[in-house]
């Protein structure tokens, strides 16, 4: 068992086999540790994410070898059959991979049984383990960013079906009807760990897209527009969403067991901010804008704060006005409150005294875009329903949660975010991590909540074949083939089967969510313990090291 740096608070523990993972899991569930969060069990590790202010990566590490993994999960396993079409685009490929016809990949895909090891990557998506060695194929050099619905798909030894559209890096060898993710169903998920599962061929016709009805309920979003605000008038009205408006507020916990990661704002110290200008509690949603460009109109008297990227900010109405950023300030009714666009930074936070009143999914309103969780990106005709204050409304505070920061710009100077190494640093050698971090990262187009991807020198590994997939936090910075970075954000995946060379601290995420397209990034090895600068030549790690 080794014991491995994933951020600087949390820990990759490495297990013999997905048994020996899940038999700890289960122990270390059991011990309840004070300050260990919510664990990610994958096909040989187990990802233990905690706060060190109430428990050390070493007596994670000491709880991990004193743990008995004899228990056996009991109980019948159901068997769950999931018609197919083996239409995917890569199914030649995964033949001349092979070495194999198509007709004989198709004979032997539907002859295995699978057996469901865990769940991850996102919402309802089961990593499913075979019984024949042959169907043994790599993922993709560069991801897809876009994979629809219901492909079923090979990576290394595992088979899998994308619950909904989202990138990826497996090979498509077919595509199913059957939704297996909907907040309607119970369990919402189709597949759970220790399911015995089975591929049949379906009937061949040109594949059906998938209905409205299934693909919002698929989703689990909730309309924001849908909210009734007859008995309510107070609201805000979106008359221009600008680029990206989303409900955010500090995520969903407690549901990694069905693939559903925390999400959340991604610059939660500004979100925070937001709230307590205007006297609700930090964990109140707010509404997270991309690049400025939303209108609002009042119905009713509001009090409102933005905070995070500095926008101007005008009012039309009564009283034209410009109104202050970083501060709270009332609305009339009919007033309409215009944020322009940030000359540094992405994310702007608009929070509104009371708090908005869309209904919640699993408990939250954080917008998971990867997931397809939480109330549907704003857009222009949405009534947003906002409470009444609470009897216990917070005192109104000026002072925020953090220091000023400078925030990137788009062609300004280089960001510097702190990193530490690990887990799977010793896939790279030591003058390739060196030229990882001496030199500057460009963040790309395609970068959004799940990930930002960056432009660079790319890097080339010391390693070769499949990495089994294994948990992943926010600020991992995941290396495919093609060796450029893509670092992880609120909305990433919960499992990835590409290496993850570091991972950003904690305390710089914020900062990594406000990183425009165009903005350069420049990486700073540090320790895990303290953070101050790394010195030694990272190193290949033997059994028992933290790193």
């Amino acid at each position: 068992m080794r014991v491995l740096t994933a951020r600087d608070d949390a820990v990759l523990i490495e297990c013999n086999s997905l048994d020996e993972t899940i038999a700890l899991f289960d122990a270390l569930t059991a011990l309840r540790i004070p300050g260990v969060g919510e664990m990610v069990p994958g096909a040989r590790t187990l990802l233990v994410p905690f706060r060190p202010a109430r428990v050390t990566a070493e007596e994670i590490e000491a709880a991990a070898a004193a743990a008995d993994l004899s228990g056996v999960r009991t109980g019948q396993p159901r068997r769950l059959e999931i018609p197919t079409r083996y239409d995917g685009e890569d199914l030649a490929e995964v033949a001349e991979l092979l070495g194999l016809s198509t007709d004989e990949v198709v004979r032997r895909h539907t002859s295995s049984t699978f057996t469901v090891g865990f769940v991850g990557f996102a919402p309802g998506f089961a990593y499913l383990t075979g019984d024949d060695p042959v169907l043994d194929v790599p993922r993709r050099a560069t991801p897809r960013t876009r994979i629809p619905a219901g492909s079923v798909a090979l990576a290394g030894t595992y088979s899998g079906v994308y619950p909904r559209e989202s990138p990826g890096g497996w090979q498509l060898i077919g595509t199913t009807e059957v939704p297996m993710w909907d907040l309607d169903r119970d369990p919402a998920a189709f597949m759970a760990p220790g399911d015995l599962v089975t591929f049949s061929v379906a009937a061949t016709r040109a594949r059906a897209s998938v209905s409205e009805d299934r693909a919002h309920s698929a989703r689990g979003a909730t309309p924001a527009g849908a909210v009734d605000t007859s008995d309510s008038p107070s609201a805000l009205e979106v008359l221009s969403p600008g680029l990206q408006t989303l409900f955010q507020d500090l995520g969903r916990d407690g549901y990694a067991s069905m693939g559903v990661s925390a999400s959340g704002a991604l610059d939660a110290p500004a979100h925070r901010q937001a709230n307590r200008l205007v006297g609700s509690a930090a964990e109140a949603p707010t509404l997270e804008v991309a690049y400025g460009g939303l209108l609002v109109r009042a119905h009713g008297p509001q009090v409102v704060a933005v905070t995070g990227a500095e926008v101007p900010l005008t009012v039309s109405g009564t009283l034209p006005r410009t109104a202050p950023f970083g501060a709270a300030f009332a609305l009339d009714d009919g007033d309409e409150l215009q944020l322009g666009s940030p000359a540094a930074g992405v994310r702007s936070y608009l929070a509104v005294r009371g708090g908005f009143g869309a209904p919640p999914v699993l408990e939250s309103l954080a917008t998971d875009l990867l997931a397809g969780l939480g109330p549907d990106a704003l857009k222009a005709g949405d009534l947003l329903s906002v409470l009444a204050p609470h009897a216990t409304l917070l005192a109104a505070s000026p002072v925020a949660d953090a220091p000023p920061r400078e925030l990137p710009r788009a062609g300004g100077e280089t960001v510097e975010l702190r990193i530490v190494l690990g887990p799977r640093d010793d896939w790279f050698s030591a003058e390739e991590i060196e030229r990882f971090t001496g030199q500057d990262w460009q963040v790309t187009p395609q970068s959004n909540r799940v990930g930002v991807r960056l432009d660079g020198d790319a890097l080339t590994r010391v390693k070769s074949g499949e990495l089994p997939s294994e948990g992943c936090v926010s600020g991992a910075i995941q290396m495919p083939p093609n060796g450029q970075p893509v670092l992880f954000l609120a909305d990433h995946p919960l499992t990835g089967g590409y290496p993850v060379l570091g991972a950003v601290i904690t305390d710089d995420l914020p900062l990594a969510g406000q990183l425009p397209v165009g903005a350069t990034v420049r990486f700073r090895i540090v320790e895990p313990r303290g953070n101050q600068p790394r010195t030694q030549t990272p190193r290949t790690q033997t059994s028992g090291e933290l790193r």
